[in-house]
């Protein structure tokens, strides 16, 4: 079953650095996830992101405004 990531940030380092670890956490946990990076101020308000960077994981947002490890990450996508 295919996964939908969406990372909210500006393009700061913790914001691609979330973005590598969801892609690493996907790899390391050997399923198929579909990534977006959103970095638009007005898209992230919609989704509810007050605080960057943000993950919002198949139609919810599970974490704002902290840098997820690969292990966090891959704890969540697991659920």
């Amino acid at each position: 079953m295919q996964r939908f990531v969406k990372v909210f940030g500006t393009g700061c380092l913790k914001c691609e650095t979330l973005y590598e670890n969801v892609k690493k956490a996907a790899q390391e946990l050997g399923i198929e996830v579909f990534i977006e990076k959103v970095q638009d101020i007005k898209q992230m308000a919609l989704f509810g992101v007050l605080k960057t960077p943000g993950l919002w994981i198949d139609g919810q947002l599970v974490s704002q405004g902290e840098l997820l490890s690969v292990e966090d990450v891959k704890k969540l996508l697991s659920k």
